[in-house]
């Protein structure tokens, strides 16, 4: 039995540039990296309040993991081809190193709070860009840096002194 193949002749209303191709696989790498790096920390992290140190670091990377999903099936819907292998991640992310080793919960935290906000710097960096090309994909960025900053806020909380480490209030 032949059979034929018909040309594929789908016109999409919308593809991405260049431009936002690179800047939502930069955003995918850092998740992807963050994802790795909440693992790692909850693995090796150790002393005083680990329980809750632990279990929030599970929140930090179930939150990584859906927006990489996100961002990356967002990619596939504009035309774009993810890349979040290994290699990738390792080359390109803009993430701190972390130590290799057991890690303290007041370290783990500072650690975890320093790769959030570095992704959160990433989606603020590539914001205007990506609104300006996609509004749609900037959506996502919205939600991105909602949670991110949010657990940002919430774990380096536990590190804080009140009314006198930073960030200090607005109000003084």
């Amino acid at each position: 039995m032949t059979q034929t193949m018909s040309k594929h002749a789908a016109r999409p209303a919308f593809q991405a540039s260049q431009q936002l191709g690179d800047h939502l696989q930069q955003l995918l790498v850092d998740l992807t990296d963050l994802q790795l790096q909440g693992k790692q920390l909850h693995w090796n992290v150790v002393g005083k309040n680990f329980r809750d140190t632990h279990l929030v670091l599970d929140e930090v990377v179930d939150a990584a993991r859906g927006f990489a999903d996100d961002i990356a099936e967002r990619m596939r819907a504009i035309y774009v081809t993810p890349d979040a292998r290994v290699k990738t991640v390792a080359a390109k992310s803009t993430l701190p190193e972390l130590p290799s080793d057991e890690i303290d919960t007041a370290d783990t935290v500072d650690a975890i709070v320093a790769a959030l906000y570095a992704v959160a710097a990433t989606a603020r960096g590539i914001h205007d860009d990506v609104d300006a090309e996609d509004p749609t994909s900037a959506d996502i960025l919205h939600t991105v840096l909602e949670r991110i900053e949010q657990l940002a806020w919430m774990i380096d909380s536990e590190n804080r002194i009140a009314n006198s480490s930073i960030p200090r209030s607005m109000h003084e």
